[in-house]
């Protein structure tokens, strides 16, 4: 059995695919997420204890707490991808 040779790395993936596993499966964790809140939390109720002069719709309410709630998993899938780089791209010596 060889071991590959020092400095080898694969080669970066393409943007879309980089873009993919992070909108994924945080687009899937929202969802569930949005189900599982939502069916406890009434969007209505819920303006009505935070933001009780706007006029929002539960249709409205589900849509923006979707939204936060892929904004938030998404913030983790780009972080796991940020620590899960390959050292070998970012720690060489400055030319």
């Amino acid at each position: 059995m060889s071991t590959p040779a020092p400095g080898f790395d694969h080669p970066p993936r393409p943007l879309a695919q980089r873009i993919g596993a992070i909108a994924w499966p945080s687009f899937f964790a929202a969802g569930v997420a949005t189900m599982v809140f939502f069916a406890f939390v009434d969007p209505l109720a819920l303006r009505d204890m935070t933001f009780p002069s706007l006029q929002i719709t539960r249709e409205l309410g589900y849509t923006v707490g979707f939204f936060m709630f892929w904004l938030a998993t998404a913030s983790s899938s780009l972080f796991t991808w940020w620590l899960l780089r390959p050292a070998s791209r970012f720690n060489q010596a400055l030319r």
